[in-house]
């Protein structure tokens, strides 16, 4: 059985529910719990006090409303014996001469434990402390419920299925240091708040802001719902809000304001989260000041076997490139562009050089790197004419790439000079007595060193630097020259993978329409041509050599860097995610094949990226020596490929 490290959550709100009528609400939570159970979930949560109602008021001081809460809860128990979803509803409960604004935590016919709310509200609106007692009196750990000895008050659950819950109460997330953060320490990596929230102007904004913020801080899952429909509206409106954030993205939320019960599900990657913070040394270091003790309690739960199909997660198959809403498109494209030509600036500034040297083929990479070349100079305010554009015409040049590149130049008014190298790469096979009919990687690397040898020399010559294409994409796995491309004096795309940078450059292309309608133009034709290192003959026309053809697509590739750099995923984990985000356009035997070319590719090429040039940071995901990728070149990673089921 395998569930790849996903555990299947939900959160719930009553709105079908009747103020202070524990044993009718009881009923309602049945039927969540029948759905959560049908839809696979381990974990279900219930808003604050959705056993009686938050908005009961005195009724809170009166035996009848906290027994019928708690023979509500009791038949909540025995109805828990059908299934092993760990179930978390809010309930009064009276602990001696007070009463507590508890979380009740029940599985598979038992209480695990009883978590008490430590921050009461009593401002404003709220006004808590006229009815509860907030638990501040750490010592007390255990309390007699339902005629056994329950654990009561700090306690975390660690469950066979690999995640810790921990749960909080509502403002206990509004507090200074809230609760979660000290539970987090403690290993929780999911964390519910069963709240009641009231719906005010903009609110809905800031809880989500919270909840996303606290769930990033924490490196845990949130789980928050709140109380709804059901509740009394003499003068607040509570909308049942609910969102499942993990590390900070929004995974489901449930729809405000409905009358009728609503429940969301969500797949929580706890994998994720603990390969997360294990790399994260700061987290770490934190857990060494936890002051508190918490108990740890035992989950028994039923393996689950994760078909693709039943992921309740969006997979995205571009994870690098940004949202399709314009005014995210705008912020992000401008603020990564921003980055790479600052980078880029900071550089020319400090060695006082006023001039680059570019190699433009036509293709992808140089057209982001010129464009952000531009950009540095434009920040500068240095004449553009200090750029540099050379195109370099090679034996499998075609006319589509060799007219891009002049255009362009020309289009941004920057200088151009043309290099045939054709006849020096000849000298070159004769030198080395190579034949120049045999086109194999002598052939084609030549004809890269070559360029790059003019690239270095045109720089030393005109007092510049040159400045590197190649993108991230490419050096993961080393589909680059050694000492050809893969050299400049300094490399701005070198964090950008593929896929970002077409999405970059069709981006600006649309942003610099109005004001240059010919270099769109011809922006937009690059992004159309296919990927190619033009290094086999041609006629001109046909391009001879796809690189994916060889290689595999770059969205393959820039999904497989993605979650085995950021996520440090495992292969059979790629594989299912990479199925469920692209369906049917690949089988799982082209993805298994694909990875397994990718990972042999990869772990080879190290060496190339031991020696990088310098470079700007853009995402989480780097492969410079100096700083993210430092693994060993002569490591075998076969171990890493997927090998053929039987």
């Amino acid at each position: 059985m395998n569930n790849f490290g996903f555990i299947k959550t939900a959160i719930a709100s009553i709105n079908e529910g009747k103020l202070a009528d524990p044993l009718f609400n009881e009923k309602q939570i049945e039927k969540l719990i029948d759905q959560a159970s049908i839809a696979g979930a381990k974990i279900l949560i219930f808003p604050e006090l959705a056993i009686t109602g938050y908005t009961c008021q005195d009724l809170f001081g009166y035996p009848k409303l906290i027994d019928d809460s708690d023979k509500a809860l009791e038949e909540l128990v025995a109805y828990s014996k059908k299934s092993d979803i760990l179930i978390v509803v809010g309930a009064p409960i009276t602990v001696k001469d007070a009463i507590y604004n508890c979380a009740v935590i029940i599985q598979s016919g038992k209480v695990l434990g009883i978590i008490p709310k430590q921050y009461l509200p009593n401002y404003g609106e709220f006004y808590e402390k006229r009815w509860f007692k907030a638990y501040t009196d750490f010592s007390l750990k255990s309390i007699y419920f339902l005629g056994e000895e329950v654990l009561f008050g700090n306690l975390v659950f660690t469950s066979n299925l690999g995640y810790t819950f921990g749960v909080e109460i509502c403002e206990d997330l509004w507090s200074v240091i809230p609760p979660s953060s000290y539970l987090s320490l403690a290993g929780a990596n999911i964390i519910a708040n069963l709240s009641s929230s009231n719906e005010l102007v903009g609110k809905d904004d800031y809880r989500r802001e919270l909840v996303g913020t606290q769930s990033s801080r924490t490196i845990a899952a949130y789980l928050y719902t709140s109380t709804g429909f059901a509740e009394s509206t003499s003068d607040l409106v509570l909308g049942g809000a609910g969102y499942i954030y993990e590390n900070g993205k929004e995974l489901a939320s449930l729809p405000r304001y409905s009358m009728v019960n609503t429940i969301a599900y969500a797949d929580v990657d706890v994998e994720a989260l603990l390969n997360e913070r294990r790399w994260n040394q700061t987290f770490s270091a934190s857990q060494d000041k936890l002051n508190i003790d918490f108990i740890q309690v035992n989950v028994k739960q039923s393996p689950v076997n994760l078909a693709e199909n039943d992921l309740a997660r969006n997979v995205n198959s571009y994870p690098f490139v940004p949202s399709t809403n314009e005014d995210k498109r705008k912020k992000v494209c401008e603020e990564i562009l921003s980055i790479q030509s600052t980078g880029l600036a900071k550089r020319l500034a400090a060695t006082g050089m006023k001039n680059i040297v570019i190699g433009i083929s036509g293709g992808l990479d140089s057209t982001l790197a010129l464009i952000v070349t531009y950009e540095a100079f434009k920040k500068l305010g240095l004449d553009t004419k200090g750029m540099l554009g050379i195109t370099m015409p090679g034996f499998g040049t075609t006319d589509r790439t060799y007219g891009n590149s002049v255009r362009l130049c020309e289009e941004m008014k920057i200088s151009f000079k043309e290099i045939n190298i054709k006849a020096s790469c000849l000298q070159h096979f004769t030198d080395i007595d190579h034949d120049p009919e045999n086109h194999d990687v002598t052939y084609e690397n030549v004809q890269a060193r070559e360029r790059t040898q003019i690239l270095m020399d045109v720089a030393n010559k005109t007092g510049g630097l040159v400045i590197g294409t190649g993108d991230l994409s490419e050096l993961e796995i080393g589909w680059c020259t050694y000492n050809g491309d893969h050299m400049s004096m300094y490399g701005v795309n070198c964090s950008i993978p593929k896929t970002l940078v077409k999405y970059l450059i069709e981006w600006y292309a649309t942003y610099i329409r109005e004001k240059n309608t010919e270099l769109s133009d011809t922006l937009l034709d690059i992004i159309d041509t296919p990927i190619s290192p033009e290094l086999l003959p041609t006629d001109g026309t046909t391009v001879t050599q796809k690189t994916e053809d060889t290689v595999g697509k770059y969205e393959l590739i820039d999904f497989f860097i993605y979650n085995m750099e950021r996520k440090r995923f495992n292969g059979e984990k790629i594989i299912y995610l990479a199925q469920k985000a692209f369906g049917e356009k690949y089988s799982k035997k082209e993805l298994t094949d694909r990875w397994n070319d990718f990972i042999k590719r990869h772990g080879r090429n190290q060496f190339k990226r031991n020696c990088l040039p310098d470079g700007p940071k853009v995402g989480t995901v780097s492969v410079s020596p100096r700083g993210d990728k430092r693994m060993p070149p002569d490591v075998d990673l076969t171990i890493w490929q997927i090998l053929e089921e039987n």
